[in-house]
């Protein structure tokens, strides 16, 4: 990460350089504001680019080829013979996506003039006359800088069960990234979107994979309806799925680990495997920051703020991971960093709903949500209307070989507002994007239904599921 000398007063200091942090500097510049950006890496793009979103996002392109390659001769593509993993390509090419998006950054950074500095920075203290004083560490040595305002963006790290400590065997999201090799077995303590996600890829790879999870059910934020059939896809690729299961013990043997858990009836239950995950959440990085010398308020470790992201110390702001309330995702905290920028410099902006916010997960079937689910319209007292269209009465999943999956539609009764919709199916990361916008804009179920969407596409199954409301899906 390129150094900048600090010389003036800034208008914003933002210290993390995750998508939020780097984000809301970008954004602070665009609008003419003198900002510096302080990352405690060497390399600016936090935990989404280096250990988290990009690497594994690149790992499930690859382990959806892999998938493809298994059924070459239904595609016409003859005489391949028996296709060989290559691992040390596949781990070459997730490493040269992230080095060249890092190197973006530091592009971007020096377009818009944003002074980057390498270090840990704290906060010191309320403001003196308006000036914030940052502490920056940096190999042993501090130095400071003064900013009008601050924002804090240092993200999460990866929860682990107590007594635990990862290494070569027991991994987080970190160490199972540079596995010199793919398992051949695998236990997945937790079943959150990371959980899912590396089961889905170390199926594809071959690994046996196993599947521990506290509650009732698999993605337990999502949609029940969308957790039920993902269960029964995974059973269907070999993945053994355990929910309301709680962990006893997890420990080494001589050659590699066990899971001791109990099981939803009561029974302890016993599994081995190469290596364990555990994706049991992650905590917010908020440790060290100076927040105890602020009035900013603190909900088990997470920041406190308003619609604004402004915490109760004026003049610091806090974006991303470390936010109570808002979900721990890239897009979430970047738009927060937006929101903040917009504040700061007097510009409109528009508050970060919780409703509004999607929700991605790149299993195979893919998961792409947003807004309430049937259960939480139910609680909030709606009269709804549901409709579910199944992928297998797409033409366009028919042609990309990937059938699995619905969409669903919770709609309001009475007015015929669309609440929330819920995608599990291929390529449903990208096609929530229309439904994002539909709640954003208080769509109805009428106004969709003479939408047109062109045939023949993925998309269009919003289509037909927004007619399954109504009872006239088209294709179904």
């Amino acid at each position: 990460m390129a150094e900048t000398n600090p010389a003036a007063i800034f208008d914003v200091a933002v210290i993390g350089g995750g998508p939020a942090g780097y984000t809301a500097a970008i954004r602070g510049a665009e609008y003419g504001l003198k900002v510096a950006l302080i990352d405690a890496s060497p390399k600016l793009g936090g935990t989404c680019l280096h250990v988290g979103c990009i690497p594994t996002k690149a790992l499930l392109f690859n382990a959806e080829l892999w998938d493809q390659l298994k059924h070459a001769a239904e595609y016409g593509i003859a005489n391949i013979g028996t296709p060989q993993l290559d691992w040390a390509a596949v781990l070459k090419r997730k490493n040269d996506i992230i080095v060249k998006h890092a190197k973006g950054l530091d592009f971007l950074m020096k377009k818009h003039r944003v002074s980057t500095l390498s270090g840990f920075g704290r906060v010191t203290g309320p403001a003196n006359n308006g000036i914030h004083t940052v502490e920056v560490e940096s190999a042993g040595a501090k130095s400071e800088i003064k900013a009008k305002n601050i924002i804090l963006a240092t993200g999460s790290e990866a929860k682990l069960l107590p007594g635990l400590k990862a290494d070569d065997r027991i991994l987080s999201n970190i160490e199972i990234l540079s596995l010199p090799q793919p398992p051949r077995s695998l236990i997945v303590i937790g079943a959150g979107a990371v959980g899912v996600e590396f089961a889905s890829i170390f199926r594809s790879f071959g690994a046996e994979v196993s599947i521990v999870e506290f509650l009732p059910r698999l993605v337990p934020v999502e949609d029940e309806d969308i957790s039920k059939e993902l269960a029964r896809l995974f059973r269907k690729r070999g993945i053994d799925t355990n929910t309301g299961a709680k962990v006893e013990s997890v420990e080494r043997t001589a050659d590699g680990v066990r899971v001791t858990f109990t099981d939803a009836n009561g029974k302890q239950q016993s599994k081995d495997a190469e290596k364990v995950l555990v994706a049991v959440g992650r905590a917010p990085r908020t440790e060290g920051l100076g927040i105890e010398k602020t009035k900013i308020e603190v909900e088990r470790g997470f920041i406190k703020t308003n619609e604004a992201q402004q915490t109760a110390e004026p003049g610091i702001y806090a974006v991303g991971d470390i936010v109570a309330g808002l979900p721990q995702l890239a897009h979430s905290g970047a738009m927060a960093g937006m929101i903040a920028m917009a504040k700061i410099a007097g510009k409109p902006y528009r508050p970060l709903r919780r409703d509004r916010i999607p929700g991605c997960t790149y299993t195979e079937p893919q998961i792409g949500s947003v807004g309430l689910t049937e259960a939480q319209a139910k609680e909030k007292g709606y009269d709804i209307k549901v409709g579910k269209f199944p992928m297998a009465g797409n033409s366009k999943a028919t042609i990309v070989g990937s059938h699995d999956g619905f969409v669903k539609i919770v709609s309001d009764a009475q007015y015929g507002e669309i609440l929330g919709v819920h995608i599990l199916g291929p390529q449903a990361t990208e096609i929530v994007a229309e439904a994002v916008a539909v709640l954003e804009l208080e769509g109805t179920v009428e106004e969709m239904m003479f939408t047109v969407h062109a045939h023949p596409t993925l998309s269009e199954s919003l289509l037909d599921a927004y007619g399954a409301v109504m009872g006239m899906a088209i294709n179904a």
